[in-house]
């Protein structure tokens, strides 16, 4: 879905006129995540967010497995597949799956680890774990109550935040904030000031610790001094063709779809006869490549990030005590709002 312009805007009338219904939406989804999970066989660490939509997930748990494998770990993903009709619980194989079979994140995390998408988490652990993982990276799933986390970490946006602060449908928050916060044992802010700035202070007033972080894009030469005709169906197109931008490519024109769209044949006979038109390159994400026609992909130059923390070295501490405090299931406690992993 695209979000609607209204949830980055405190006190706008639809989202007052919309706030019981969040009010009702909100508590749910809340009591459902104070529900107690099935407890793993290895530690799951959980990459969410507070909202719907957006907000660097995925890169964050491509740099986390890269830093498992720094101490020794063998890691492999843990996703629901959103967009996709397998449930699961199966192995990723980009040379076999689509994006309409599993959709398009999974096929971005299969090309660096082990991705297993299942419905059922539960599932996918025992599976991540019978294929030979040390340890379980859940992309998203802070919401979902069904697999106990030995480490959650919630991911924002720092220009956006959590908008305007309300529950869906009314803002896009998945449940209220506060609600939230007794879940979460580390902020991850991705940039540099904004809104984002509220929610470090609020995480470090809570004893939690912030782990900041940027997107560093991968520019094609290509693109830089070229016309280009950019498109891109992800949570916040906005924020790429700023990059590209910034990357010295000439924007003659953009086209943003709703996240996760799934190309049709009307609309890249439409791009393709558009950027022929302006005489423009055809450019989008690395996530938008993956749903693309074959044969139209090939015409299309994509633009890759990798996310890149402050301190590294802070999260890789945190990330070791919590592997070196699990203990299988029958002898260890879920972590609460006290646990010394938080630190």
């Amino acid at each position: 879905m695209r979000a609607p312009v209204f949830w980055d805007l405190p006190g706008h009338p639809l989202g007052r006129l919309l706030a019981p219904l969040g009010e009702i939406y909100g508590s749910r989804v809340a009591a459902r995540m104070d529900r107690a999970g099935n407890k793993a066989a290895c530690p799951v660490i959980c990459v969410g967010n507070f909202t719907l939509g957006g907000a660097g997930k995925t890169p964050t748990a491509l740099a986390l497995a890269a830093m498992l494998r720094k101490i020794g770990l063998e890691p492999a993903f843990l996703t629901r597949g959103y967009g996709g009709r397998l449930t699961g619980p199966i192995a990723v194989d980009p040379s076999r799956h689509g994006s309409a079979d599993v959709g398009d994140e999974p096929l971005l995390l299969a090309r660096s680890a082990l991705t297993i998408l299942a419905r059922d988490r539960p599932a996918g652990v025992e599976l991540c774990r019978a294929l030979g993982a040390g340890v379980v990276v859940m992309d998203d799933g802070l919401q979902n109550p069904s697999l106990a986390k030995d480490l959650s970490l919630a991911v924002v946006d720092a220009v956006s935040g959590i908008g305007n602060g309300l529950a869906f449908p009314a803002g896009p928050l998945r449940a209220p904030l506060s609600r939230q916060w007794r879940h979460v044992h580390g902020l991850v802010v991705i940039g540099d000031g904004g809104r984002g700035e509220d929610l470090a202070t609020e995480a470090a007033s809570r004893g939690l610790p912030v782990h900041r972080a940027k997107l560093v894009p991968t520019v094609p030469a290509a693109v830089a001094g070229k016309p280009v005709l950019a498109f891109a169906g992800i949570g916040r197109p906005r924020k790429f063709f700023d990059t590209l931008v910034e990357a010295g490519a000439t924007l003659v024109e953009t086209r943003s779809f709703p996240d996760h769209h799934p190309y049709r044949a009307a609309d890249v006979a439409g791009l393709a006869a558009w950027a022929e038109a302006l005489g423009a390159m055809l450019v989008t994400t690395e996530k938008d490549m993956v749903r693309l026609p074959a044969d139209f992909a090939a015409g299309v130059t994509a633009l890759g990030v990798t996310l890149r923390f402050t301190d590294e070295s802070r999260l890789l501490a945190q990330v070791k005590r919590v592997v070196e405090a699990f203990s299988p299931p029958n002898d260890r406690a879920q972590p609460d709002a006290s646990s010394p992993l938080r630190a």
